[in-house]
């Protein structure tokens, strides 16, 4: 959703988080001194964490040179001894694109699609909206964002989200989407008007994400969910993703809350495909997403490649942000998610063959600085710990 995801659109998101007070007076200094163990490190992390305002609980995963670390801190509910665990399933937000990105990449390198297919190749009907002075949509547009596709369709969907933490967005946002399906998008596909020459300006959009999901079913005559379980359970170990869950799993969804309502919201609700959006996941199964893009090959290599280069720092690959010149993390990838009731990052981070994983239970204004900031301290603090010699990370 481009309401909580602007920090990777806006630039100063990507180099120049500001510590709050309170994690100032926390410890979270310039040059903070690693603890005994990156364990502890983590513990003190997510521990801050939450005390933010409105911060109830929090998942931590870690990767740091072969070790994992899994930290749960909080309760999912006020007043509740309700702490997340390893069974808890999130809402992991736009962070559902990077799996789709590399869905694509790897369709891409099986050449069942090029980068520079008309996108119309794919769609039934005609659509001579979907160019601008006869410059078409191409693949490689929707997965950089540069494609001149609105955020989201329908349309009005992106009117609720331009006031994100007013209290009746979830509520809207359900009434919109509980009967949208996949006709009722290619209807308001064929009404959007592209204003811009496709691949110059990066307009963020979930839009193209749900047109990539579509490519990709047509392209391996398969449901979009079916070609994400099977690619991660073969690729990655990963058995436990799903967009739609069944009875049993949805009593395993965390609970979450919007902006500063004090009451729990409503789960997201379901997209056409589900592929910007509606991924929910495990911290344990996001430990070995973070580890296959560490491991590196042939798709995650292709899926971080850049499409775009905007400028000397700030990139794009097949939906990650790769983002350069920063003297602390190197060149790195990472994406933003957010629900109406949850937010989460990921970052990969190859120098210190370091994966990332953070995700709270709230949804508003502050939460991604808050959980940046988090990020920060812990990379400073392995940062400071790889200056020791011969020291390695234990549990």
């Amino acid at each position: 959703m481009q309401a909580i995801s602007t920090m990777f659109r806006n630039r100063w998101w990507l180099n120049h988080v500001v510590l709050s007070t309170a994690l100032l007076a926390a410890g979270c200094t310039d040059k903070p001194a690693p603890a005994k163990d990156l364990g502890t490190d983590i513990n003190e992390v997510a521990a801050t964490l939450i005390e933010q305002p409105l911060l109830h609980s929090t998942s931590i995963g870690v990767t740091y040179r072969g070790t994992e670390f899994i930290r749960h801190r909080g309760d999912m509910e006020t007043g509740k001894s309700n702490p997340p665990t390893d069974e808890t399933l999130y809402e992991i937000g736009s962070l559902s694109k990077t799996l789709a990105g590399t869905l694509m990449a790897s369709a891409v390198l099986e050449r069942k699609v090029s980068l520079d297919d008309d996108v119309r190749m794919y769609l039934q009907g005609d659509y001579p909206n979907l160019e601008y002075r006869g410059a078409p949509i191409r693949i490689r547009h929707l997965l950089s964002h540069t494609s001149g596709l609105p955020n989201m369709l329908p349309e009005r969907a992106n009117t609720v989200l331009a006031d994100f933490t007013d209290l009746r967005t979830p509520g809207e946002l359900n009434a919109i989407y509980a009967h949208y399906g996949q006709a009722d998008f290619f209807r308001d596909l064929h009404a959007v008007e592209i204003r811009q020459a496709p691949g110059k300006d990066y307009a963020y959009s979930s839009t193209g994400t749900e047109l990539t999901a579509h490519i990709l079913e047509t392209v391996y005559k398969s449901d979009y969910e079916s070609l994400l379980r099977g690619f991660f359970r073969d690729s990655a170990a990963m058995t436990g993703l799903r967009i739609r869950l069944g009875d049993t799993e949805a009593t395993r969804l965390a609970v979450g809350y919007h902006s500063d309502n004090a009451v729990p919201t409503t789960p997201m609700p379901q997209l056409p495909w589900g592929a910007s959006g509606n991924v929910k996941a495990t911290v344990p199964e996001m430990m070995k997403y973070l580890k296959f893009q560490l491991a590196g090959g042939p798709v995650v290599t292709e899926s971080h490649r850049t499409l775009v280069k905007f400028d000397s720092e700030f990139s794009i690959g097949y939906f990650w942000n790769i983002v350069s010149g920063d003297r602390l993390k190197g060149v790195y990838y990472a994406h933003h998610g957010g629900v109406p009731r949850s937010q989460c990052y990921i970052y990969i981070v190859p120098k210190y063959d370091l994966g990332i994983f953070v995700i709270t239970n709230q949804s508003g204004d502050h939460t991604a600085r808050a959980m940046e900031t988090a990020i920060n301290t812990l990379v400073e603090r392995i940062a400071a710990r790889e200056k020791l010699a011969g020291q390695s990370p234990s549990r």
